[in-house]
């Protein structure tokens, strides 16, 4: 018995298939969705992504998504200058904010160190991070890099390239599972962590 296929409709399935977490059945399921929504609403969708992927970039002081020159954190004169939190992501940032307890600036790393899956600290933000703590302003560095193996050994490599230049370096303190993520961690969690931080 022959396989059933509509190439156009694989065709979309498999894009869906592509996003983190979707396997081929949700992919399917989403396909077939988009193909019964009005065309007009279909290409909205099509148009949002387009628009995102054209407009958006990185921030070019802290990394974090902007469709600016700088991102809206960045711009905020009422943020404490002189604390920079380091993150491995932009949804962490996100999740950070939804606390409402840390008004200082961001560094988003866009991931962590991990050798055995070729990730090096050169293919990192770091050397933007470096950059920002050249003029005295930053007096302190807080790694919100996530509770994992690799989150720890990013978190002490930043460490030893911060302290010889006099800034303190914290590290938050988690009421988090260690190998849990930030972005899934309730506000109450982030806002202890965030107020537990210690010294590093």
């Amino acid at each position: 018995m022959a396989d059933y296929h509509i190439a156009p409709f694989d065709c979309l399935a498999e894009q869906f298939e592509r996003l983190p977490g979707i396997g081929s059945k949700t992919a399917a399921r989403l396909a077939y969705y988009m193909i019964s929504v009005p065309q007009e609403e279909a290409l909205q969708f099509a148009d949002a992504i387009v628009d995102a992927r054209r407009k958006l970039h990185y921030c070019r002081i802290c990394c974090n998504l902007t469709d600016k020159d700088i991102c809206s954190i960045c711009a905020d004169e009422r943020r404490d200058k002189s604390v920079i939190c380091v993150v491995e992501d932009i949804r962490d940032v996100i999740a950070l904010e939804k606390t409402q307890e840390f008004y200082v600036s961001y560094h988003v790393l866009h991931g962590v160190i991990s050798p055995m899956k070729g990730i090096l600290p050169d293919m990192l933000r770091i050397k933007e991070l470096l950059s920002r703590l050249k003029d005295g302003t930053v007096k302190e560095v807080v790694m919100a890099t996530n509770a994992t193996v690799e989150g720890e050994a990013t978190a002490m490599y930043l460490s030893k390239l911060i302290k010889p230049l006099g800034i303190r370096v914290t590290r938050l303190a988690y009421g988090l599972p260690v190998g849990g993520d930030l972005e899934y961690a309730d506000e109450v969690t982030l806002t202890r962590a965030i107020q537990g931080r210690s010294e590093l």
